[in-house]
This record gives C-alpha cells, sequence and structure tokens, in this order.
C-alpha cells in the first residue's frame, strides 16, 4: 500500500518488499540486502542475531565472509533509508528494526487484527468487520513475493495462517450479519489459494445455499471431499459434513439472520460443451505462486465484463504451459466450453492467424456451420459476441503479438474468462490483470530435473544439477532441452552435459533437440524488434555484464542517458533484458550468448568504439567518485579523454559510496573487458580507480587479482609511468595478503621504474611501502630509513595523503620497537594532517596507532579517549580487520581501567569481527591483543589458544614482531598452568626474536 502523506517513511512485507518515503519508492539494493531487511522487518521491534539474517540472506551454504556481507548489507540499507540509523539499530548480537504502527504493514495488520478481537468480544461485529476489512486489504500477495530462503519461508508461512485466520474470522462475521451472494467471489478467489481450509469451504457453501445455489453449495463439498481423499486420505471434518447434511435436508437452522433476496442460479451447461485445450503436461513444476495468482484473479466475481490475465515473458518461459495447466483447473468453473487458440504471433516460418480466420475457428468451436459464417471482420466479431452471450466460456489466446490480434476475440459477457499469452506486455489491452513471468526459481528449476530425471538421477549429483540449473539460466525451455537430451542418454552424467554447456560459444548449440531450440525463440524475439531496436541490443550486449544502468547505456550508444533507457525499456517490454532494480537493467546469459553469437557483418569497428566509449565512461565516473571519496588522493594523468557522455550523481560521500557499491561487480568486469580486448591503458587506469574502493572495504582477494591484471596490463603497454603506479599498488595488495617476500620485490621494482621516469611521487609510496615490509619483518633499522625518505618526500611534493599514511606505518614501527614517545609523537602528526584534509580512511589508523603508543607509555586515559576516537570512525562500511583491532585495544584499555566487564564485550565483539573476514595480517595482532587481555582475566586456557593461533599466522608470514609476542604470550599461559618446560621454549624464542630485532626487555608489550 502506497503512504500518501507528506514524507512518512513505510514498508511493505505483506507482499512484494516495499519501501516509501512519502511517494518516493526506496531501491532497497539486491537479494541480499533485500532478504536482510525482510528478516529484520518480519520481526519489528525486536533483535534478529547476525547467525539467523545469514539464514535468512542464503538460502543454502552461506560464504566464509557471510556475517562481514551480512553487516555491509545493513550499512547499505541505512544509507538507503532516510534516517537508516534509527530505522536499523546495532544491539548486542544483532540488529533490530524501529518502527512505528503507521510504517509497517505487519504492525498495522496485527493492530487491526487486535482491534477486531476486542470489538467481537464487546458484540460489536460490525466495527469487527471493517478492521477486519482494513487489515485484509494491507495484503498485496504472498509475503514478500514468495521470495527468500527457508528462514523467511517460515515466517511467510506463518503470517499466512494469520492472513487466513483473520479472513475466515472477516467471513464469519458477515455471514452472521446477514450478508451471502456478495462473499461468493471473495470467498472462491480465497479458495483458489487454500483449496484444502474447511472452514472456508463451508462458508462458500453456506454463501450459495444462501444465495438460492444449493446445488453448487452440495456440488463445493463433493469438491472438497475428492481433494482431500487425493491430497491427504481423509473424508471431511464433522462440522463439514453435518453442513452438506443440512443443506440436503434445508435445515432452517441455515436460515438468513436477516431478510435477504437470493441471488438466480447460473445456467446450466449443455451436454455438449466443446473443450479444445492442449493436454496438460503431466511433469508441469514450478510456478506454483504464478498458477495461485492467475486461478485469484480468474475466479474473483467481476459483473463489469470479461475478466482477462495477460501472461507475458520471454520465449521459453513457459507461459503456454502455464496458461493451459491454469486452463485446465479452470475448466469446472466454465462449464459452456474452454477454447483455445493459438494466434501464432511468434512462430517460426509461419503468418500471425488474421482476426477473421481466428474468429472462424471459435465459432466452429461452438457448432456454427460454415454457411452461417459471414466473410468480413465485422460480421464475425458480431456474430461471435451473440454466441457467446449468456455463458460461461474460458478461451485461451496463445502467443498473441499484440493487442489487435486479441481485442476482436474478446467476448463481452461478464461470466467468461480471457487467458491471453504473449511476449511483449500488452499494456493496451484495457481491463487486463498483468503477469509478467519471469525465469524459474532455484527450487523450480530443481524440480522441474527431478520431474524429467527422477530423484535418484537428480540427487546424486547435487553440485551439477545446480550448475546445469544456472547454465541453462532457469529457463524452462533450456532446461527442458537439457533434460529432454539426458533422458535420452543414461551414460551421461549431469556434470558431462554441464561441461558441455559451460563453452559459451556452443551453449546454444547445445540447447536444441529436434524442433526445438532456445536460439530459434530468442531469435524470434529478435526478429520482431525494429531495425534501430536491433542495432541497439547487439551493441549494449557488448557490455560486460554485472547489471547497466541508463547512463553506461547511453555511453555504450553513443547518446544520453534517457535515449538508452528507453531502448533498455522497449527491450524490456519484449523480455529481452530484466530490471533488476529501478534504472537498472541485465541481460540474461542465454541472450547474451545469442545477442554475441550474431552475425555482425562489418561491425567490428563500431563495436570497438561502443567498447571504448563505455570504458572511457567508467574511468570518468570512477575517477569523479574517488575524488569526492578520497581527498587528496594523486590524480595521475591517463592519456584518455574525458568521457563527454552524461555522468551518473557522484558529487557527494553518500552517492559516490552507493554508486561505487552498486557497480562494484560491473566495474571489475568492466577493466576484464579491457584486458581482454586490448585495452590496456584503460586496463590500468580504471583498474588503479577501482582499488582504491576495493580497499577500503577490504576486499582482498578482488584487490590483488586487479593489481595483477594492471601491472600485466601496464607491462604490455611499455608505459613505465603506468607500470611504476601498478607495481606501487601491487605491493599493498602483497601487503595486505601477508606475502612479503614477493612484496618486496614487488616494491624494490616499482622504486626501481619509478626513478627511471622520474616519478618522485610514485617512488616515495614504493619507499613507504619498502618500510612496511622492513617493519613487519623485523628489519627495524632499515624500515626507520624507508620511511623517513617517503615522508621527507611526501611532505616535499604535498602529498599529504601519502605523508599521513607513512606517519602511521612510522608509528607503529616506532611502537613495536618499544620506542613510544617517538610512536605517539608521529601518530599524532598523521592526525593532524588528516584534520587537514577533513576525511581521510588514515585517521583511524592513526587513533588506534595513538592509543597502542599511549598504552606502551602507561598513559591509559589518554589511550582511552584515542581508542575512543577511533571507535566513533568505526562505520559500517569498515574492513571487519580494523573495527576488530579498534575492539580488541578497547578491551586492552578498558581492563587497564578496571573497566572489566566493558573489556569483555569488546573482546567478544572484537572476535566475532575477526570471523567476519580479516587480512592475516591483523589477525595476527587482534589475536596477541585480546590473548593478552584474556591472561590478565586469568583465562590462561583461552589466551593459550588465541597465541597459538597468532603464532601459526606469524609464522607462516614471516610476522616477526608478532611471532614474538606470540611466542611471549604463550610462556606467560603455560607459565600460568603449570608447564614450565613447555613456557620456557617459548620464551627462549621470543627472547631471541626481541634480540633480533633489538626491542629491550623493559619496552615490550604487557
Amino acid at each position: 500500500m502506497r503512504p500518501d502523506h507528506g514524507m512518512m517513511l513505510r514498508f511493505n512485507v505483506l507482499g512484494p518488499l516495499e519501501g516509501w518515503r512519502g511517494e518516493e519508492r526506496l531501491r532497497l539494493g539486491g537479494t541480499i540486502q533485500e532478504r536482510v531487511l525482510a528478516a529484520l522487518l518480519l520481526d519489528p521491534g525486536k533483535v534478529v542475531p547476525v547467525p539467523r539474517l545469514v539464514a535468512a540472506a542464503w538460502a543454502e551454504e552461506p560464504p566464509a565472509t557471510s556475517s562481514h556481507q551480512v553487516r555491509k548489507a545493513v550499512a547499505d540499507l541505512r544509507r538507503r533509508i532516510p534516517g537508516g540509523s534509527d530505522v536499523l539499530v546495532t544491539d548486542g548480537p544483532g540488529y533490530r528494526a524501529e518502527l512505528g504502527a503507521d510504517q509497517l504493514d505487519l504492525i498495522e495488520f496485527n493492530l487491526l487484527a487486535a482491534q477486531a478481537r476486542q470489538a467481537v468480544a464487546a458484540g460489536r461485529d460490525t466495527d469487527a468487520v471493517k478492521a477486519l476489512r482494513d487489515a485484509l486489504a494491507l495484503w498485496r500477495g504472498p509475503v514478500l513475493a514468495g521470495e527468500g530462503g527457508p528462514v523467511i519461508e517460515a515466517a511467510a508461512t506463518a503470517l499466512e495462517e494469520r492472513r487466513m485466520a483473520a479472513a475466515e474470522r472477516f467471513f464469519g462475521l458477515r455471514l452472521d450479519l446477514g450478508e451471502s451472494a456478495e462473499l461468493i467471489g471473495d470467498l472462491r478467489e480465497f479458495i483458489a489459494q487454500h483449496p484444502l481450509r474447511e472452514t472456508l469451504r463451508g462458508q462458500l457453501m453456506l454463501a450459495l445455499y444462501r444465495s438460492g445455489r444449493q446445488a453448487e453449495a452440495l456440488e463445493e463439498y463433493g469438491r472438497i471431499r475428492e481433494l482431500l481423499v487425493e491430497e491427504l486420505g481423509i473424508d471431511p471434518g464433522t462440522t463439514l459434513s453435518k453442513l452438506y447434511e443440512d443443506i440436503l435436508r434445508e435445515s432452517p437452522e441455515l436460515a438468513l439472520p436477516t431478510a435477504a433476496s437470493p441471488a438466480p442460479p447460473p445456467a446450466l451447461s449443455g451436454p455438449e460443451a466443446p473443450c479444445t485445450l492442449p493436454y496438460d503436461v503431466s511433469d508441469f513444476s514450478g510456478r506454483e505462486r504464478e498458477l495461485r495468482e492467475i486461478l485469484g484473479k480468474a475466479l474473483h466475481a467481476d459483473n463489469r465484463g470479461t475478466r482477462i490475465v495477460a501472461i507475458d515473458g520471454m520465449g521459453g518461459s513457459g507461459k503456454t504451459s502455464l496458461a493451459v495447466r491454469a486452463a485446465h483447473r479452470l475448466s469446472d468453473s466454465f462449464p459452456d466450453g474452454q477454447l483455445y487458440i493459438d494466434l501464432r504471433g511468434h512462430s517460426p516460418d509461419q503468418q500471425p492467424v488474421s482476426s477473421v480466420s481466428a474468429l472462424g475457428t471459435l465459432l466452429r468451436a461452438l457448432g456454427l456451420p460454415d454457411e452461417r459464417l459471414p466473410d468480413d471482420l465485422d460480421g464475425r466479431t458480431a456474430l461471435w459476441r451473440t454466441a457467446a452471450s449468456g455463458k460461461r466460456l474460458l478461451l485461451l489466446l496463445d502467443n498473441a503479438a499484440d493487442t489487435t490480434a486479441v481485442r476482436p476475440l474478446l467476448p463481452t459477457e461478464p461470466g467468461c474468462l480471457v487467458l491471453v499469452t504473449s511476449r511483449a506486455r500488452l499494456i493496451d489491452l484495457d481491463g487486463a490483470h498483468w503477469l509478467s513471468l519471469g525465469l524459474m526459481t532455484a527450487e523450480e528449476s530443481h524440480s522441474l530435473m527431478v520431474q524429467m530425471l527422477g530423484t535418484e538421477r537428480v540427487g546424486a549429483e547435487p553440485g551439477s544439477a545446480a550448475e546445469l540449473a544456472r547454465l541453462c539460466d532457469h529457463l524452462p525451455l533450456a532446461l527442458r532441452i537439457a533434460t529432454a537430451r539426458l533422458g535420452n542418454r543414461p551414460r551421461w552424467t549431469l556434470r558431462y552435459m554441464a561441461d558441455r554447456l559451460r563453452d559459451e560459444t556452443r551453449r546454444l548449440d547445445e540447447l536444441s533437440i529436434g524442433e526445438r531450440s532456445v536460439a530459434a525463440t530468442l531469435r524470434l524475439s529478435y526478429q520482431a524488434l525494429d531495425e534501430e531496436s536491433r542495432t541497439a541490443f547487439r551493441t549494449l550486449a557488448l557490455h560486460p555484464g554485472g547489471g547497466i544502468d541508463v547512463y553506461a547505456a547511453g555511453a555504450l550508444l553513443g547518446s544520453d542517458p534517457r535515449h538508452g533507457e528507453d531502448v533498455l525499456e522497449r527491450l524490456l517490454d519484449v523480455h529481452l533484458v530484466e530490471q533488476p532494480e529501478i534504472g537498472r537493467y541485465a541481460f540474461h546469459d542465454l541472450v547474451t550468448s545469442f545477442a554475441r553469437g550474431l552475425n555482425t557483418g562489418a561491425r567490428p569497428s563500431s563495436d570497438a568504439a561502443a567498447i571504448e566509449r563505455l570504458l572511457s565512461h567508467y574511468l570518468t565516473a570512477t575517477e569523479e567518485a574517488c575524488g569526492v571519496l578520497f581527498p587528496g588522493r594523486r590524480r595521475i594523468p591517463s592519456g584518455i579523454p574525458v568521457s563527454p557522455y552524461e555522468l551518473p550523481e557522484v558529487s557527494s560521500p553518500d552517492a559516490a559510496r552507493e554508486w561505487f557499491a552498486r557497480e562494484q561487480d560491473t566495474l571489475l568486469t568492466a577493466v576484464r573487458l579491457a584486458a581482454r580486448h586490448g585495452y590496456d591503458r584503460h586496463t590500468v587506469c580504471l583498474g588503479r580507480n577501482v582499488l582504491f574502493h576495493l580497499n577500503a572495504l577490504g576486499l582482498l582477494d578482488e584487490f590483488e587479482d586487479l593489481a595483477r591484471t594492471s601491472v600485466a596490463a601496464a607491462h604490455r603497454l611499455g608505459d613505465d609511468a603506468l607500470l611504476a603506479v601498478s607495481l606501487s599498488n601491487l605491493g599493498v595488495a602483497c601487503w595486505e595478503q601477508g606475502k612479503f617476500d614477493e612484496g618486496v620485490e614487488v616494491a624494490e621494482e616499482s622504486r626501481e621504474v619509478s626513478l627511471r621516469v622520474g616519478d618522485r611521487a610514485t617512488e616515495a609510496h614504493s619507499e613507504g611501502t619498502l618500510g612496511l615490509y622492513k617493519s613487519l619483518l623485523g628489519r627495524f633499522p632499515e624500515a626507520l630509513q624507508h620511511l623517513e625518505r617517503a615522508i621527507a618526500q611526501e611532505r616535499e611534493l604535498g602529498l599529504s595523503r601519502s605523508e599521513a599514511e607513512s606517519l602511521t606505518v612510522l608509528s607503529t614501527l616506532f611502537e613495536q620497537w618499544g620506542r613510544y614517545p617517538e610512536a605517539t609523537e608521529a601518530a599524532q602528526r598523521a592526525i593532524e594532517l588528516c584534520r587537514r584534509l577533513v576525511r581521510h580512511d588514515s585517521a583511524l589508523v592513526a587513533f588506534i596507532d595513538l592509543g597502542f603508543a599511549y598504552v606502551g607509555s602507561g598513559a591509559y586515559a589518554k589511550a582511552e579517549a584515542a581508542v575512543a576516537r577511533a571507535r566513533e570512525l568505526c562505520d559500517t562500511d569498515r574492513e571487519p580487520g580494523i573495527v576488530a583491532m579498534t575492539l580488541a585495544l578497547s578491551a586492552d584499555v578498558a581492563l587497564r581501567l578496571g573497566k572489566t566487564e566493558q573489556s569483555r564485550r569488546y573482546a567478544e565483539q572484537a572476535l566475532e569481527h575477526l570471523r567476519a573476514g580479516a587480512s592475516p595480517l591483523r589477525s595476527a595482532k587482534v589475536l596477541n591483543t585480546i590473548g593478552r587481555v584474556l591472561h590478565r582475566r586469568g583465562e590462561h586456557h583461552s589466551a593459550l589458544d588465541l597465541h597459538t593461533r597468532a603464532q601459526d599466522i606469524a609464522v607462516r608470514l614471516h610476522y616477526r614482531p608478532e611471532e614474538a609476542y606470540a611466542s611471549l604470550g604463550l610462556a606467560r599461559a603455560a607459565e600460568a598452568l603449570g608447564r614450565q618446560e613447555e613456557a620456557a621454549l617459548h620464551r627462549t624464542a621470543a627472547e631471541q626474536l626481541f634480540l633480533s630485532m633489538g626491542v629491550r626487555r623493559d619496552s615490550r608489550r604487557e
């Protein structure tokens, strides 16, 4: 329900998930964000722990970084929702949704249901009916449109039960108030959704009986009895059986409470009612939600005219199978005939059926001889409407090209139903209920494969079955072809079939059997486009994937976003693209394969120009976004002209951050596209911009992969200036991933190249990186020389951002060395530089460094102030490792100040963030810090465990300072546990390491 007052924030879960701010619909993000938000909204006001949100977000095995991704999703939602931090509140181990009664339809439903119960208890049945009517009107379909994993599905099932209970009370009260005939249509709609509910069926029987339709009331009992026996093997309950008997003997107890005029009985069907429907396939599977929607709309009483349900979807999506299944299920409700006609709007090598010919087919089906059929369209239309007069007919018009093919065939009787299927939505078909058929869900695809191949064969290869469904794009036609081929080749495994489909250049060839072919089906949709749209379709298919917005579409087409949107909307109308969110589009994988396989003839040069326009667009957009998000960042000359095409809104930090998050996957694929097509300069420069974003989020694997791609491109390009920059970034990646030996080599090569080309800024960065590595390897004097040179050059060049970063490394070096006053000074200088830059990611690191320096100096109150400031900077976008470091230091400082319980909470939170995903380097330091805290609390076994884990990481990485502190922590814990020999070994190892690094005994961390 759309709010209609002011700028109030409102969410709806009783149907597809929606968020509104006044009249503006909120963009809530992707699947993970929607599922996380849904889980919170289904339990408003209650804390939902992170593990439960993980279970809600992933239907199957969640990824290792699932907890981190949930927190990122919450952070993203907070940005998208006005006042999001007040709506989605962090609370202990999870989050809760804080909303008022008028801000969530679920809360409103619960309140109205409670008001109804109170009204009934007070004898105010009319008020109760009003409250229940308002409550039921809040429902717009299945909870969250039937989407989500087991956790959301369980909650949705419980809510659906509450809805049905409210509906039964609603109809019961209205029957008690004397209503009958006016209830029949609504009751049928609910029964279509829940055919086994005996209470609803009894209410329908009573309403029919009181409307003078005794025979139909008795037929309803027969239907429910047959259904219960068939589905459950039981007979109707005693209440329904007694009602049946009372109707048979016309019991006075069933009389209307108040006088009412019974409705006349419907006309009975003739003995020879025609049925020309195709057979209903026995292995039909899935589409239960869509089938329920069709049945509900078809049976909804409407005296204004013929009911029309129009089903649209891409070729091969199963429109005809669904419509035929629905028609067979509805046949009893339309006893005067069920007629089918293929209009051949998209049929290979066949002309569409003319309206005159189609009307002739329908009239003959009703028994009219050829000699009575007029030759002209107007005459046949008039005769058809006369012949259909007074009848309850079901008409299935399959494969319509457009509305003009459908309109002359529509009967005018209110008792008729027309089902229409088409590839494009027939938006000018007045009075129609539209249903767009998308791809099947993973569960529906699995069910179809089981139907086709059997449980045993599919169950033997669950992973290959899931991959096969994905490679078939969850398109019913593709899955049916693939499983039919498997059925004809019992020796083929599902994995073998998936291997054949994995080659994108042959995939469409594999998805062909007999006269059925995915490529042929897609070609019909393509050929129905005008020439301009065909050209645009081929051009837009050059996009590397991950989603395309209207700005990128405009750049690809060499036009503006409005034109790009118009083209994409035309392709959306014929289901050649999908729209996951407003303003964003995506090609189905099979459609992309088809588009790229089209014979492009003389188009290579135009394709190359389009790709270059797209890459330049992304380069210009990321350059603008980085300038906003990373002030003080050095701009490097790319040699690529600025894109002249309109850019998305990235002028504010929030807008730039949101755009980067939305386009992240697309940008990564764009860099790969550039590398694949030889646009090496774009690869390096666009890659550098994306690396800033990945680094800020702590996406280490993606950061390393992209850094290596950029270095390879720079080598191919032969541009030493760009090579130096790329090597510098790869050096950072090696540090993040703990690959120190390689990192030193990369940083030295970067320094050599930058010296050769006179790039003093990159030279300074390389010096700083070498200082960082030497610090981690315990070679402190060498590290100090590198860092002093880096800081001096950065200050001389005015590179305040880089200088701040180098100062944080210098502070860490001095702290590891036990030179705490110098560590304090370096951290304070970094903080001052960050203040001048207004915003800088190094500020958080600098405050952490300052906190460690103050702890080493024994200035615990100052350390508490520094770490409190660090916690303020730990917003939800931060990489989990840096947040864990902040919390670990907070735990240490709190314990030193006697705040034991607070220290315990910080320590638990630090370990939770560590589990969400952190770099090996930060993991080792956090584990050692918490280990020392646990040791001081007397939890020696736990301390021993954490120091052991820290030692494993540090030894593997050659991270000498933390290896030394891990050994020292192990020695202390072992001594406390009475393991003197073990303690002596660890202490000896620690002393050797500290001695090699020049760290005095009296200056070590305690």
